[in-house]
C-alpha cells in the first residue's frame, strides 16, 4: 500500500488529563471514523515507537530536553507558562510522537510507500528550547533536522493549515531558504499565539521563501480557494526533496477554541494537492501530521479527508 497511518494506545497516549481540550481521546475519535469509513482496509498500519533522545536533540537543547524529563517522574507543574501541563510519562508520550513521524519518514525514503499520516502529531508550537501551546517537543523541526542530516534532504516545504500559526516550526527557520513555509491560519489579532503577520516573509538569504495567510474570524472554505494557488505556486517554486503536512482540524467549523468556517473538504483537497505536488517533485513523499482539533466530530472528519486525499480518492463526503 502507499499510504501508511500511525495507530496505537502508545501514541494517543499523548494527551493531558483533566478536561484538557487536548486529551487522550483524541486518537480513538479519528480511529473510529477510519473504520466506519472502511479506510482502514486500504492504508497500511504503521506501529508508533519511541524517538532517542539524539532524535530531540537535533532541535531541541539539552537543558529543556532534561527539564522534560524530570517533569515527566514528577509529573507536577507545567511544561510552560500554563498551557500544557506536565502529567507521568509525558517524556515518553511526547517522545512516540517524534519517534512515530521519524518512522513515518524513513518508512517514505526507503521507498516502502508515498504517503504517510501520524494523526497525534503537528506539535508545531513547542521551541527549540521550550514547551507551548500544548506542545512538548517540536516533531516537525525533528522531522526537518533528521531528513537533513539521516537522508540529506536539503530542501523541504512545510503546509500548515492549522487555525492557529505554526510559530515554532517558522521562527526557527525564518533565516532557512532551504525550508519553504506556507502557513494558513486565523488572523493572530484574534488567536494565540499572535503571530503570523503577511509581512513576515523570511529574514535574510530566507526573504520570499515564507509564506503567511492570516484569515479573518468565520474564514469559510471560499477564503481558502482564493489564497490556495499562492500556496501551490511557492511550493513549486521550492522543488522541494520532502513536503511536510500540518494538517490541524481546528479551523473547522465548531472548533472550541478558534473562530474558523473551513469544511473537512478543505482538508481533503490539502491533502490531495500536495499529493500531486509530491508525486511530481520528491518522489511522491509526503508527510502529513494531525496537528490541533478540539471538536471529536471534526477531528475525525477531517483526518479522514486527510487519509482519502493523501489515497487520491475522489470521495466528497465529510
Amino acid at each position: 500500500m502507499t499510504v501508511r497511518v500511525y495507530t496505537s494506545e502508545s501514541l494517543g497516549a499523548y494527551g493531558f488529563p483533566e478536561g484538557h481540550p487536548f486529551g487522550p481521546d483524541r486518537l480513538a475519535a479519528f480511529w473510529n471514523e477510519m473504520l466506519a469509513r472502511g479506510l482502514d482496509q486500504r492504508v497500511e498500519i504503521g506501529q508508533p515507537r519511541l524517538c532517542t533522545r539524539d532524535d530531540l536533540l537535533r532541535f531541541h537543547t539539552s537543558t529543556y530536553v532534561q527539564f522534560v524529563e524530570e517533569r515527566s517522574i514528577s509529573g507536577k507543574g507545567y511544561l510552560d507558562a500554563g498551557d500544557t501541563p506536565a502529567f507521568p510519562g509525558v517524556y515518553e508520550a511526547a517522545a512516540t510522537v517524534v519517534g512515530s513521524v521519524l518512522d513515518g519518514l524513513a518508512w517514505l525514503v526507503a521507498g516502502k510507500g508515498r504517503r504517510v499520516f501520524v494523526p497525534i502529531a503537528g506539535l508545531h508550537h513547542a521551541r527549540r528550547n521550550g514547551a507551548a501551546g500544548f506542545c512538548v517537543f517540536n516533531d516537525v523541526g525533528c522531522a526537518i533536522e533528521a531528513a537533513r542530516a539521516v537522508y540529506g534532504l536539503k530542501r523541504i516545504a512545510y503546509v500548515d493549515i492549522d487555525a492557529h500559526h505554526g510559530d515554532g516550526v517558522f521562527y526557527s527557520y525564518e533565516d532557512d531558504p532551504d525550508l519553504v513555509i506556507a502557513d494558513v491560519h486565523e488572523d493572530g489579532r484574534f488567536l494565540y499565539p499572535g503571530s503570523g503577520r503577511e509581512t513576515e516573509t523570511g529574514r535574510g538569504a530566507a526573504q520570499g521563501t515564507k509564506l503567511n495567510i492570516p484569515l479573518p474570524m468565520d474564514a469559510n472554505d471560499e477564503h481558502f480557494h482564493r489564497h490556495w494557488p499562492a500556496v501551490e505556486a511557492l511550493v513549486r517554486q521550492a522543488k522541494p526533496s520532502l513536503i511536510i503536512l500540518q494538517a490541524g482540524a481546528d479551523s473547522i467549523l465548531g472548533d472550541p477554541l478558534t473562530h474558523m468556517a473551513f469544511s473537512p473538504a478543505v482538508h481533503r483537497h490539502t491533502a490531495a494537492r500536495l499529493s500531486a505536488l509530491a508525486d511530481e517533485y520528491c518522489e511522491g513523499h509526503l508527510l502529513a501530521m494531525g496537528g490541533g482539533g478540539y471538536d471529536r466530530t471534526n477531528l475525525a472528519r477531517a483526518w479522514c479527508g486527510v487519509v482519502e486525499g493523501l489515497l487520491n480518492t475522489s470521495d466528497t463526503s465529510g
